[in-house]
């Protein structure tokens, strides 16, 4: 590997230095997330950091009083264009908190290869194989289902082994 120039060496050290000091940060704040739930037994599939991240961002899981609550927080409902007798739903109406949809929908992509037992995966996997954009589409249906099997599980209204999730 050539040798970098004396003048490339100065300009780029302090950066190099940045990147050094803003990794070992992001290391030590993952720590701290993944400590706040390292005495729980978690799902396969479903790591500690996102939990962690999840339950940060939700706060507090007892605030939602229905399964629809929680439905509605991840933003991955369909909309609804509605006149008359006439009923239609489109894409999602991405109203709610962002990182949550963003952590449901990776989760559920694992969940996929992880958890063949899972309720929901049953219900929807043949509509997997249909094709690309059908294929996200029940992908979104599913990070609703899974904000709501969380909300269960956090709030005591399920345990894993209910919701087809094995540790």
């Amino acid at each position: 590997m050539p040798e970098l120039s004396e003048f490339l060496r100065t300009h780029l050290e302090p950066l190099r230095a940045q990147i050094v000091s803003a990794k070992a940060q992001l290391e030590r704040l993952n720590a701290q997330i993944e400590s706040l739930v390292a005495e729980e037994t978690l799902p396969k599939g479903l790591g500690r950091l996102t939990l962690g991240l999840l339950d940060g961002e939700v706060c507090d899981w007892n605030r939602f009083k229905h399964r629809k609550a929680p439905a509605s927080y991840t933003g991955c409902c369909p909309s609804e264009h509605s006149s008359g007798g006439i009923q239609r739903s489109g894409g999602i109406d991405r109203h709610g908190n962002k990182h949550v949809r963003v952590l449901l929908v990776e989760t559920v992509w694992r969940l996929l290869r992880y958890q063949p037992l899972w309720h929901a995966r049953g219900k929807l996997i043949a509509r997997m194989k249909a094709g690309t954009a059908l294929r996200k589409k029940t992908v979104v249906a599913l990070a609703r289902q899974l904000a709501v099997d969380l909300w269960r599980w956090r709030t005591g209204r399920a345990s894993l082994i209910e919701l087809g999730l094995f540790a």
